[in-house]
């Protein structure tokens, strides 16, 4: 890490000296007084430092430590590179990890959020840098959610270069915490993704997410907690397992990176529509063109059991689901329909359930969401 390892490098070496003071002798007002423990923070950095160490690549220089993380960018790699970079957060699922006191999943969440935003236009992510606010820093909650983000970068085969803990008493209760991340990413100019390469009969491939990913929390906490009155530890049969609500509510952010990416080597991709907020009609239409449409048949699959909950409690209607969560679709990539097939035998093999969803027609711009989901 850089500014949050920094005291905890020096260990308990003091590089420098107080001098008397004015008020020597008497009793003064620290930083601890006023919420703020340095030793506490010092303790997290050294929790977490094992787990940041296995979230590395090799082009990253130094140690721990520093005032910045340093990458050496191997441009020959490239005819040329382009960076690419994004920013997000976890957003109000944080609440229901905060209520559950379990901080080692929400890290995975802040990665997916930015690596598959960068693997969008073709780019291979190559750091991540994070930022955790708390109200008071918990040595050991710090370092789960850490872990959390360590494993998440390990995922997408980028490396956790740095970040920073912030402790803000009085802004935030001391249980609560915020979390956000920004990653940068590389691809070579001619291999940007984008709608410029999308054509008429091109094929629509989904991709399952694994449920409401980080999204629509908001919305979710009000139906189920507040006007449905359920509680998180309530085992819901749909779910099966025994599982309860807020075990599926903190299910992770599925991490496509490195699917798409070896996708990408593998057939001729042509772009990809990371599935976040605005859903699924709002995020594909950001990767056409404005001669083609996107039509986008339901009947091709089932979303989880989770947004039958949400909907049938809060008695919401299609649309407003529809632009809301990712109603199972966590990305889809637009391919030629020559490498159609290739590429779901591509991801197949890799575990990503993924199906033919649609095609690319001639159109204005749009997404068309046809026929109805499948039951039961």
């Amino acid at each position: 890490m850089t500014e949050r390892a920094n005291d905890a490098a020096d260990g308990d070496r003091q590089p420098w000296q107080a001098g008397a003071g004015r008020n020597r002798g008497k009793r003064t007002v620290t930083y601890a007084d006023a919420g703020v423990s340095i030793h506490a923070g010092e303790r997290a950095v050294e929790l977490l430092k094992n787990k940041v160490r296995r979230a590395s690549r090799p082009e990253v220089m130094g140690d721990l430590g520093g005032f910045a993380g340093l990458f050496r960018l191997d441009a020959k790699k490239y005819k040329n590179p382009i960076l690419a970079s994004s920013t997000d957060g976890v957003g109000t699922k944080l609440v229901i990890a905060q209520q559950l006191n379990i901080h080692d999943t929400v890290g995975i969440d802040l990665v997916a959020m930015v690596v598959d935003d960068l693997v969008a236009c073709g780019a291979e992510p190559l750091f991540l840098l994070d930022y955790i606010a708390c109200g008071e820093v918990e040595p050991e909650k710090v370092a789960e959610i850490g872990a959390g983000i360590a494993d998440g970068c390990r995922y997408a085969g980028c490396a956790l270069l740095g970040g920073e803990t912030a402790e803000h008493p009085g802004v935030l209760r001391p249980d609560e915490y915020d979390l956000s991340a920004t990653g940068v990413g590389v691809v070579d100019e001619e291999d940007i993704l984008g709608r410029d390469r999308v054509e008429v009969g091109d094929v629509v491939i989904a991709m399952r997410s694994s449920g409401l990913h980080s999204n629509g929390y908001s919305l979710v906490r009000h139906v189920l907690l507040g006007a449905g009155r359920m509680r998180l530890e309530t085992v819901v049969e749909e779910f099966g397992r025994q599982r309860t609500l807020g075990e599926e509510l903190l299910t992770p952010t599925k991490i496509y990176a490195k699917d798409c990416l070896g996708m990408i080597a593998e057939c001729e991709v042509r772009a990809l529509a990371h599935v976040t907020g605005g859903g699924i009609p709002g995020n594909l239409v950001r990767v056409l063109p404005d001669h083609v449409d996107a039509v986008v048949n339901r009947s091709t699959w089932k979303p989880q059991s989770i947004f039958e909950l949400v909907q049938a409690k809060g008695r919401i209607e299609d649309p407003e689901m529809e632009s809301t969560f990712n109603m199972g679709v966590g990305m889809f990539a637009i391919v030629s329909a020559a490498d159609a097939d290739r590429a779901l035998a591509f991801l197949a093999g890799r575990g990503v359930d993924a199906w033919h969803a649609g095609e690319i027609i001639e159109g204005t711009g749009t997404v068309q969401m046809i026929g109805q989901h499948t039951r039961g």
